[in-house]
């Protein structure tokens, strides 16, 4: 049975750093009442893990000085990772900003090049991306006469036709011995659908971009980048290759002004942490000076260096690089027609948060004694961890100079105060830092900082020179005891010097953010627990944006995607189908679920992956994969129906030509003609 007087000093953790429950003292997992009358006994404590994060008022952007200094860095901040974060799996950067957004115009291309006849098409999807004009590496890409397939490796099967002795045929589908061409990639001539064929392929497989200069950028799953010619799609050219050391790896990239830029990363060698050798081109090593090596100066959780590359698609050569320290769990990397943006997720110094409650709303629970003892170690020039063990040690003594009755009262004194002052001071504790990188030259801008923590790449959008950010606070879980912790979201303003001039608090209460959407003057959050609280917040005044309306209703939207000025369409689940929800935002104060349908499928890739969306303004319809089949919406007149379904294809992506929509299966392409929905042509991928 376990002795009670630990509770105190589990409060005293629990309360003021959520799961930092060991950071104190380690405790066993359990709380027992005992049924005998507590008796007082000397408290044997172990010695605490801890990790701490200096507070720090600026944090700037420093480069390494040499090795030494980057090893000094590691070792700072070994007690600077708490236990925040460590499960998010992998750093992002997923995001383009938009500088402002088109409303009805989905990620197309209109093709002018005064070609009839029908030789070319004159309207031409693209991938959905955040941001029309900045492509994002996915599976299919199209010039409008050629489909660029990086096709999954599957044993696909194929149909047979067995008569048997009375001469009557049927169909029946066997699996080949071998998977077709590796995956590999499948170069489709798609324009006219009538003339729909395999030109050719490519037998690396990974995500692509595609120039307007016929350069087909492959990043292989072999961990090595290819840059191709597919001048001729029968006989494409690789023209150079980029191969990553063992410890690399390609986060994602983007196409801009047909520049690649790549964003990978390089584990690090705590012994050896610089220079780094994070790819070769073409077999010449590119190397990474410790001096070229960009950090905050306050120690943060970091376990990997973040490389960002211009790169010539034609040539593969490098035009420019920065690096920088950062966290394989927690970095995003969000880019702009003007900047690229680098956030980091670090704690501030929580020793602090509990001497300020202690010396100040709770100095009237303890002895002066005590408090004079805090005061004097408040200001002594000792390391975190020594402070801890005094802190601990101060307490353990004046608890075990208390009687039963005293020691009641101050645990449930503890426990109410220390709530409230949590409740007041809770931004203080979790922080997103975020540096301003030119997208030109990669010279650092500016850097500043916000409470909370960001979901994904749609958390970040920059406008008119201003940075948008919606985070939550709290999100990590609980006390670390068993109850709740109170987590709330933000919204904050920041110049272009990344100082915040406004901001919205306190969306969402116990609740966090799923999904978010920033729209020219407009913000759109969605927050969940059990409800899906959707929010308009108006932005036309950064320096006093305003929450206009919120609507809860079932479920929740994991994406949301602009539909008109007007309507926004999120796409998520209720129980445990998916949803999808038009919301009219016509009267910002009053936000409505115009229609919603619910779909016969447990899960559709749009719900982890934007780009498997597609939407055509010109027929007012949006595609949807599910894993049951594919499906054609109409959002006309707001409403959604459901005007075509096509099963048994596995569906991955859907593009449109003209009128024509080809949806991009596992192992075959279908041809609609939009303006009837009749099947037009079919090609089999899996012989």
């Amino acid at each position: 049975m376990r002795d009670k007087n630990f509770f105190f000093f589990m409060m005293v953790a629990a309360l003021f750093c959520f799961a930092f429950i060991a950071i104190i003292i380690t405790l066993p997992a359990t709380i027992s009442t005992p049924e005998i009358p507590l008796v007082k006994k000397r408290i044997i404590i172990k010695k605490p893990i801890i990790k701490i994060t200096p507070k720090t008022e600026s944090v700037e952007i420093q480069k390494f000085a040499s090795e030494q200094d980057f090893k000094d860095y590691l070792s700072k901040s070994e007690s600077t990772s708490g236990f925040y974060g460590m499960g998010n799996g992998m750093a992002r950067m997923e995001s383009i900003s938009e500088p402002s957004m088109d409303f009805g115009l989905e990620s197309s291309k209109m093709l002018t090049n005064g070609i009839s006849g029908g030789a070319e098409p004159s309207r031409v999807s693209d991938t959905n991306v955040q941001v029309v004009g900045i492509d994002e590496p996915d599976i299919v890409k199209t010039d409008g006469k050629e489909i660029y397939y990086s096709m999954p490796n599957r044993y696909f099967p194929r149909p047979i036709i067995i008569e048997d002795f009375n001469g009557v045929k049927r169909e029946e589908m066997i699996a080949p011995s071998q998977p077709r061409k590796r995956g590999g990639i499948s170069l489709i001539k798609a324009y006219p659908p009538a003339s729909l064929e395999l030109d050719g392929d490519i037998l690396e497989q990974g995500d692509l971009l595609l120039d307007n200069k016929n350069n087909l950028i492959v990043f292989g799953n072999d961990n090595k980048i290819y840059g191709y010619d597919v001048s001729d799609s029968k006989s494409p050219n690789k023209n150079w290759t980029i191969s990553l050391e063992n410890n690399n790896r390609i986060i994602t990239s983007r196409l801009y002004n047909n520049k690649i830029y790549l964003i990978s990363s390089t584990y690090i060698r705590r012994s050896n942490p610089c220079p780094i050798r994070p790819f070769a081109i073409d077999g010449k090593q590119i190397e990474i000076r410790c001096s070229d090596i960009h950090h905050p100066s306050v120690p943060v959780d970091i376990n990997s260096t973040y490389n960002i590359s211009i790169i010539d698609p034609l040539s593969g050569e490098i035009e420019n690089k920065i690096s920088f320290v950062g966290s394989n769990s927690n970095s995003i990397i969000y880019m702009s027609p003007q900047a690229i943006f680098v956030s980091y997720y670090y704690q501030e110094d929580f020793i602090k948060l509990i001497f300020d409650f202690l010396l100040t709303e709770g100095k009237d629970i303890v002895s002066s004694d005590v408090i004079e003892r805090l005061a004097k170690l408040k200001d002594y020039d000792i390391s975190q961890q020594a402070k801890i063990m005094e802190l601990r040690s101060i307490f353990e003594e004046y608890y075990n100079s208390l009687d039963d009755d005293e020691r009641l009262r101050l645990e449930n004194e503890f426990e109410n105060r220390a709530i409230e002052y949590f409740k007041k001071h809770n931004r203080e504790l979790e922080k997103t830092g975020i540096f301003k990188i030119d997208v030109d030259n990669l010279k650092i801008l500016a850097n500043g900082n916000i409470p909370g923590k960001l979901l994904n790449q749609f958390s970040l959008d920059e406008y008119k020179g201003n940075l948008r950010v919606a985070t939550t606070i709290g999100r990590s879980g609980n006390f670390g005891f068993g109850g709740s912790a109170e987590s709330v979201s933000d919204v904050y303003i920041l110049d272009k010097n990344l100082k915040t001039i406004g901001f919205v608090k306190d969306l969402g209460k116990t609740e966090k953010i799923y999904s978010v959407r920033f729209i020219n003057d407009k913000g759109y959050v969605v927050t969940f627990r059990q409800i899906d609280p959707f929010y308009v917040i108006d932005l036309l005044n950064p320096k006093n944006p305003q929450l206009k309306g919120e609507l809860k209703i079932p479920g929740y939207s994991s994406y949301l995607h602009p539909i008109s000025e007007d309507r926004i369409l999120g796409i998520g689940k209720e129980g445990s189908k998916v949803k999808i929800s038009l919301f009219n935002v016509s009267d910002a104060t009053n936000p409505i679920e115009e229609a919603k349908y619910i779909l016969d499928e447990y899960y559709s890739e749009i719900l982890n992956n934007y780009h498997a969306f597609l939407m055509d303004n010109k027929h007012q319809i949006f595609f949807l994969p599910g894993n049951k089949g594919s499906y054609i919406f109409s959002y006309k007149d707001g409403e959604i129906k459901l005007i075509k379904a096509v099963s048994g294809l596995r569906p991955k992506r859907a593009i449109y030509l003209n009128d024509y929509l080809y949806i991009i299966g596992e192992n075959r392409i279908t041809v609609l003609n939009e303006n009837d929905w009749e099947k037009v042509n079919e090609l089999d991928l899996s012989l």
